[in-house]
């Protein structure tokens, strides 16, 4: 969240209307619980007077006061009307920013473990401080888990004013920090990071916990717990007990990321050269094997299957003496492999050399996942097949899954603003609740027609015409693309075509912030994969809302439709006026990953026949998506239950359930 998610008013906040929105939303739980926390409201805003009037120093006695009542034994919730109330002043005296009701609501739901889902440019980072600081106050671990280390040390260190004038220290965690300066952050009584850092300092203090136990004697099978003391050793954890969390965009962490367990290896001795060697030779061979001749490719399952000429064409491929004593089953494995990446994994979509280096990108941020590699070999054969440094195999010496890291918090709540067609999942997975936060402001962005072309050539003109249509009327226009290879063709299509614009993509990360600032100007056009699409705040220039505001386009449908909705959220955002416009093709990927090859290329040739007007197609387009997210959803459940059922057994055994035993 930026600078325009965040009311700058300082009027008061009895708006009209709100319980008229209230009353619009969905009904039963959900307005029930609405309807009991809009109580609070007026006990909130019956303190506003008093508070104006009394210095800092007396803010900040009261705030300690309420700490110390609930150390002496009085429960936290009963202090909400005041914490929240000082947060305000706080906000409004510090930062010129004073919470609207709607934000304080949404505070309300995330102290009492829902996700508030509240719709893109309504505040959230300002609506966070109020359940933060309410948990804090009780001394134990209070967490802000967020999707990138830039949002994490933004957003604490935009907040940290108001924090700090109420007594409470706040830190953060960011990727290239010590085990020194993680174990000061984490000792504060707020702390901001991502939810990877947070996830892998929890292994890795469990791994130190280990070690220190078994120095003192204990042994292999034996679990330390969270609590258990440590001393005794030089290196000691970072991390107290996990207390309460706010995980923003919880759809993000909690689902999108949920596929990718969390995992610390352990380097294996044996054999790195000839394994290595093998993942080359296979990189190499690919190129021979022909799908239904070589091997066949299940598409629902992606799996690849060497046929029995392909095991053949195995045996008869050349191999140098050094692979004299790899067996043939191995031989079978890393050729499958080779073809599976041939299949699924491209470069500049999902993943990008760097330095050398193959480097994750995160389909649903647009940015580079650092640190994190593909498991099964995958990772190792795209390094082979880009000619760059094979690591070393890897086993695991700890691992932890997105879901089960998260429910070992005391308290869990969330943020985001595409939580509700998500609903069902993180009830079912997380015990949480999607509760809709009304708008402080009635939505004003119109969404236009769909477009839908026959090939992906007919849709790039197609945009360019639009944006140099919008362009030539000097509205600002933020084009989203699936992809980095995507942002650079449609890059030189804008070139051919004279129009002056940025690209934003993960190539371009240093120019970033840059490039957000200036993309709501008049006459600017920004092409960018999804690094637009979460926490980045676009204000409008001068002038520019007399014209329409920003016109957002969605270049092609992303795996699940939360996605889209997030770059659509760009525009139109705080009662601002904006446009947005979904273009397709028939060659797009999402068809692909839904029907298979052969429907896909029916439809291609469909495409190319039938020529550009094709609006009648929209619905096929979007069962499309509704496929591909229901095939992540069964996949996100297969792998909770195999953890569940791993974990199960570990602790049958007497092992720690986060650690590997044999390391």
């Amino acid at each position: 969240m930026t600078t325009a998610e965040i009311n700058t008013s300082t009027s008061p906040s009895n708006q009209p209307g709100l319980a008229t929105r209230l009353q619009a939303l969905a009904g039963g739980p959900v307005k029930r619980k609405l309807a009991q926390w809009e109580l609070l409201l007026p006990r909130i805003g019956q303190l506003e007077p008093l508070l104006k009037e009394e210095t800092n120093v007396k803010l900040r006695k009261r705030s300690l006061a309420l700490r110390y009542e609930i150390k002496s034994g009085v429960p936290v919730a009963s202090v909400l009307p005041e914490a929240f109330a000082l947060v305000r002043e706080a906000s409004r005296r510090l930062l010129d920013m004073r919470h609207f009701d709607v934000q304080i609501l949404g505070g309300i739901a995330i102290f009492n473990g829902c996700v508030a889902e509240m719709v893109t440019g309504e505040g959230k980072t300002l609506t966070a401080t109020l359940p933060l600081y309410l948990q804090a106050l009780s001394g134990k671990g209070v967490h802000l888990a967020t999707v990138n280390d830039y949002l994490a040390k933004r957003d604490a260190e935009w907040m940290e004013p108001i924090y700090n004038l109420l007594g409470l220290k706040v830190g953060v965690i960011q990727t290239e920090m010590d085990q020194a300066q993680r174990r000061q952050a984490y000792a504060s009584d707020i702390t901001y990071g991502t939810a990877k850092e947070f996830g892998f300092d929890f292994l890795r203090d469990r791994l130190l916990k280990r070690r220190l136990f078994e120095s003192r004697g204990g042994g292999l099978g034996v679990t330390l717990s969270d609590q258990q003391d440590s001393r005794g050793g030089g290196e000691q954890p970072v991390q107290r007990a996990p207390h309460f969390v706010i995980v923003d965009e919880a759809d993000s962490v909690l689902i999108d990321e949920a596929r990718t367990p969390l995992i610390i290896s352990a380097l294996r001795g044996d054999a790195q050269d000839r394994i290595v060697d093998t993942y080359k030779w296979a990189a190499v061979s690919v190129d021979h094997f022909l799908e239904d001749e070589h091997y066949e490719y299940d598409h629902e399952k992606r799996k690849v299957e060497l046929t029995a000429q392909g095991r053949q064409l195995v045996r008869s491929l050349p191999k140098s003496e050094k692979l004299n004593s790899v067996g043939l089953i191995d031989f079978y494995e890393f050729s499958e492999r080779a073809i599976k990446i041939r299949v699924e994994f491209t470069k500049d979509q999902h993943y990008v050399v760097r330095e050398g280096e193959i480097v994750i990108v995160d389909e649903s941020t647009g940015r580079l996942a650092e640190g994190r590699k593909w498991r099964n070999g995958i990772h190792q054969a795209i390094e082979a097949r880009e000619k760059v440094k094979v690591t070393v195999d890897t086993g695991q010496a700890a691992r932890v899954t997105v879901q089960d890291f998260f429910l070992r918090y005391e308290q869990l709540g969330g943020m985001t603003g595409t939580a509700t067609t998500s609903a069902r999942e993180l009830y079912k997975f997380y015990r949480l609740r999607v509760i809709p936060i009304p708008t402080n402001k009635p939505i004003q962005r119109q969404w236009l027609p769909d477009r839908v072309f026959g090939t992906s050539e007919d849709k790039w003109n197609a945009v360019v015409e639009e944006v140099r249509e919008m362009h030539d009327q000097d509205r600002p226009v933020l084009i989203g693309t699936r992809s980095i290879d995507k942002s650079e063709l449609l890059s030189k299509k804008l070139v051919s075509a004279r129009i002056a614009h940025k690209v934003l993509n993960a190539h371009h990360i240093a120019a970033e912030a840059d490039i957000v600032a200036r993309a709501g100007q008049k006459g600017h056009v920004t092409v960018s994969t999804n690094m637009a699409g979460r926490g980045t705040d676009i204000k409008l220039g001068n002038h520019v809302a007399e014209l329409g505001g920003l016109h957002v386009i969605c270049t092609e449908l992303h795996h699940s439709a939360r996605i889209d909705r997030q770059l659509s959220g760009r525009g139109g955002r705080q009662g601002d006026p904006g446009t947005m416009r979904q273009y397709y093709a028939l060659d797009d990927e999402i068809l692909n990953a839904a029907f298979g090859p052969k429907k896909a290329d029916q439809l291609k040739k469909l495409g190319l026949r039938i020529g550009k007007s094709l609006t009648g197609l929209v619905k096929l387009l979007r069962k499309a998506q509704v496929k591909v997210e229901n095939k992540h959803f069964s996949g996100r459940k297969m792998l909770v239950h195999h953890e569940r059922q791993r974990k199960k057994m570990q602790i049958e055994m007497g092992q720690d359930p986060y650690l590997d035993s044999t390391h």
